[in-house]
């Protein structure tokens, strides 16, 4: 039923014009609350026009560390003193654990169901909000200084936490708790890029390959300030902060199609508004948006569509159509949402694994089973 009802989804809002669609300001805005309980598939469907609590997790050693990474060996320790770890797969209750596949697609399948359950945030859906957690861990990499990068989920101390990049991903941190709660045995680092791959799957974008192998680390390793991209700034800011990552211009382009998600808030960037009008759905009216429509500048700092006033572009957004060497990949993904998916797809992979020690090989990648 919810594979039928998010194919009808999308295959009605490509029978409609995206000129047309903007226009109907009231509509759109009124699909972006579409409760969930009326139409399951409301929050995939293409139609959608708390404090951090402190964290009782205990301290991850493994006996030879770097080998039993790449394997996924853990022990799982709680206030300094050994307990049993809770059952896997394989029927494991202490000592090393082993997770296998199945114990991974376990860990996808009750993120996928706590998105399901959970309507209570922005659009109706944490989604969004746990694709920037999974980027903003994973987009402090310095290829220069091999420091930053998804290894270690360093977000959880001050002052990684604190950096005004990171406002409001505690939202992110707290919806995930449960699951690493119900999961002892995965780190932090694993579940928040898995968690990320879960939400750009159940909100109907790619299947994107994943594999295991992040350590947790301490406060230590929390990375600079100033790392994560300025939406307030334009290409030259660009191409530094993604340079740094190892991202070509191309690459640049189809990570900012992330902005088909999810929206701004005043009083955590600055900015206000979402790019779209389905921020529940991963597509590619991102880009036909940026060259469909007019936008004007709406300052002090974002631009507003002309025809319903009710989206916004940031300064970052608009670089990528004022220069001409991302616009001719804005210009491809605008027309073909099957070659942004695929290479959307492939960039982020490569974002997810930037930094981490992989013990593992690249054909060991996992591939997950939407929650149906």
């Amino acid at each position: 039923m919810a594979t039928a009802a998010k194919s009808f989804a999308r295959v009605a809002a490509r029978s409609t014009p995206l000129t047309s669609s903007i226009k109907n300001t009231t509509t759109h805005n009124a699909h972006f609350t579409i409760p969930r309980q009326a139409f399951r598939s409301s929050r995939r469907g293409y139609a959608s026009g708390s404090n951090v609590k402190t964290s009782a997790m205990g301290l991850y050693w493994g006996i030879g560390a770097a080998a039993l990474a790449g394997a996924g060996g853990y022990f799982f320790y709680n206030n300094g003193g050994v307990t049993n770890l809770r059952e896997g797969s394989a029927g494991e209750t202490r000592g090393i654990f082993t997770p296998t596949k199945e114990d991974y697609q376990n860990v996808y399948n009750e993120i996928a169901r706590r998105l399901d359950e959970r309507d209570d945030y922005d659009d109706g859906s944490f989604g969004p909000v746990l694709v920037r957690l999974a980027w903003h861990c994973s987009g402090t990499y310095d290829k220069e200084t091999n420091t930053g990068g998804s290894n270690g989920a360093t977000m959880r101390f001050a002052p990684e936490k604190d950096h005004g990049a990171n406002a409001g991903l505690h939202a992110a941190q707290d919806f995930m708790e449960p699951v690493h709660d119900k999961f002892p045995w995965i780190t932090y680092s694993d579940l928040w890029t898995l968690g990320g791959v879960c939400a750009i799957q159940e909100m109907q974008g790619p299947t994107i390959p994943w594999r295991p192998g992040r350590m947790d680390r301490d406060i230590s390793m929390c990375t600079p300030d100033g790392r994560l991209p300025d939406g307030a700034k334009e290409q030259k800011h660009l191409r530094a902060i993604f340079g740094r990552m190892g991202f070509d211009d191309r690459e640049i382009v189809a990570l900012s199609g992330a902005h088909a998600l999810g929206r701004c808030h005043t009083d955590r960037s600055g900015f206000e508004g979402p790019w779209t009008f389905s921020p529940t759905v991963m597509s590619n009216d991102y880009y036909r948006l940026l060259l469909g429509e007019k936008w004007n500048w709406n300052g002090p700092k974002q631009f507003q569509d002309v025809t319903s006033k009710s989206l916004m572009m940031l300064p970052t957004d608009m670089a990528l159509v004022q220069d001409k060497e991302f616009k001719k990949h804005v210009e491809r993904y605008a027309k073909d949402d099957q070659v942004f998916f695929a290479e959307f797809r492939d960039v982020m992979v490569k974002l997810l694994e930037l930094g981490v020690p992989f013990q593992s090989k690249e054909e060991d990648r996992l591939s997950f089973q939407s929650l149906e």
